[in-house]
Order: C-alpha cells, then structure tokens, then sequence
C-alpha cells in the first residue's frame, strides 16, 4: 500500500484509486480534483479524459496534456478553497496549487476550476489559471548596448 499522492495521508486504494478505476464516484468537486492530481501523478491519463466535462472533452489535446505531464515531476497539492461543490450541490469551484518541478527547478500551477455533475458525476467543466503579477521596472531597462549604470 502508498499513501494517496492527494495529500490526504490515507492509502491510495481507500482515498482516490477507487474513483479513477471507477469502482464508485467522486462526492465532492474537491475529491474530483484529489482523484485528477492523483491520475497525472499516477498516469492514469484514460481518467483525466473521462473526468473532463464533455463540452470541453474535444478541445484537450490528449496526447499534448500526457506529453507535460509526464515531463515534470509531480511534488503535492494543496487545497485552498472550495466553494459548494458538496454531495448536493450541482456546481462547484475548487482553487488549489499543484506544486511540481522541471528539470529539477520548482514549478506551480496556481487554478481556480470550475466543476459541474453530470448524471450524478462530478466533472472538470473549466479553470482559470492565476497568474503572478507582473514585473514593473520604476527606470528604464538598460539595453545590452548601453553604458553600464
């Protein structure tokens, strides 16, 4: 037995194994997002497609998201909100960092995702991605001609 690469500490067979074989479904968005962290850690790239809205399911590229996914390597989750996305809830948002790193230099993806049931699943419907805010130089950059300051 491993623990859930979720960050639940619970063992991935009791946490979000059974929800990407199928063996029963996602409660809340935020297991969805548990279980989906847990498929790029794992490889299991058949449920991230299936886990997928299907207003958007043909605009992923299937092969281009398994390509990045398993060119980093995966380091945690973390959960920093929610928003309905309950077991009676229709709608439901999750914000979260998925920490990772390329080539051995830290990386993160910093999303708010937007979940939806469908039949009584829960699906990825969309994400908007945080950005860091934007370097604003106080003097003029100096070009790589100029005269050293």
């Amino acid at each position: 037995m491993s623990l859930c690469p979720c960050g639940s500490g619970r063992n991935l067979d009791e946490c979000c194994g059974p929800i990407m074989a199928g063996a029963r479904k996602a409660p809340t968005a935020e297991a969805l997002m548990r279980a989906r962290y847990s498929a790029h850690v794992t490889g299991d790239y058949d449920f991230l497609d299936a886990s997928v809205h299907p207003d958007i399911r043909d605009e992923a590229d299937h092969e281009e998201m398994k390509k990045w996914s398993q060119s980093v390597t995966w380091d945690g989750l973390e959960i920093l909100s929610t928003v309905d996305g309950g077991e009676q809830d229709e709608t439901g948002e999750v914000t979260f960092i998925a920490r990772y790193s390329v080539n051995g230099i830290p990386q993160m993806l910093h999303e708010r995702a937007y979940f939806q049931k469908v039949d009584g699943a829960w699906l990825y419907k969309d994400g908007d991605v945080q950005g860091h805010e934007t370097y604003r130089r106080e003097a003029p950059k100096v070009g790589r001609n100029a005269p050293c300051p």
